[in-house]
């Protein structure tokens, strides 16, 4: 638990780095521009979606013969925002993962890990598919979780569904370009709880407003801090055996 603090800890420090703060900025801004995009040519599927979504929970109706009529509408307009954010969340984490991370390991290796040889085990390829694997589990768990909504426990579902999604997503790109093929197989193995919890934790920034805009950024802060730690104990330990 001391290695996820620490790590934790070396991300809050890096965040505040002028290099970094940029990379915390335009993923969110390349998010919001791309989902506002698709809100407005498409706002009419997404509403027929969502109209479909109350229906089959027995709201539509209700806000159908609300009045007056632009409560129901300040109602359905609330529930696009609300689909929104989580929506660009998701997708400024996987641009963080696929197009950022070199700056920031860049920022990290060279300021903590300047002597650790990179293998290059990973690639842009892997990183990607990586990444489409973890979205994919990421929303059939949302999906799976929606009947346990009615008996309270499905609120307990992002919080798992996003400490999966972020130790999923963040730990392969953290290894890539310093370790090994072999290498990232064993951290992965070895390291799982290591992982889980650096999840967790960065995954419940998501749920405070404001500071979870940082949320990508300093996610991939932690992983990369954690993994390259724990990268090069692994290879001390086995020049010491």
């Amino acid at each position: 638990m001391s290695a996820v603090l620490d790590a934790l800890a070396r991300a809050l420090r890096d965040l505040f780095n002028l290099r970094v703060l940029w990379v915390v900025i335009w993923p969110l801004l390349v998010a919001s521009g791309l989902w506002l995009v698709l809100g407005i040519a498409f706002w009419s599927t997404f509403s027929g979606w969502i109209a479909t979504g109350l229906d089959r929970i027995g709201i539509q109706a209700w806000l159908t013969g609300l009045e007056p009529i632009w409560i129901a509408n300040g109602l359905q307009a609330l529930l696009h925002i609300l689909i929104f954010i989580p929506m660009v969340y998701l997708t400024a984490l996987v641009i963080t993962a696929l197009f950022a991370m070199p700056a920031l390991i860049r920022v990290v290796a060279g300021r903590d890990y300047p002597d650790l040889e990179r293998e290059n085990g990973g690639g842009f390829a892997g990183s990607v598919w990586n990444a489409v694997i973890a979205v994919a589990i990421f929303v059939v768990l949302c999906i799976v979780s929606i009947p346990f909504w009615i008996i309270g426990v499905g609120v307990l579902v992002p919080f798992v569904a996003t400490a999966y999604l972020n130790q999923r997503l963040f730990r392969y790109d953290a290894l890539a370009e310093h370790a090994s093929a072999g290498e990232m197989a064993a951290l992965f193995k070895s390291e799982r709880s290591g992982w889980g919890g650096l999840g967790l934790l960065t995954g419940l920034l998501q749920f405070v407003p404001l500071l979870n805009l940082l949320g990508p950024v300093f996610a991939a802060l932690a992983f990369i801090h954690y993994g390259l730690a724990r990268l090069k104990q692994q290879r001390t330990g086995s020049s010491l055996r």
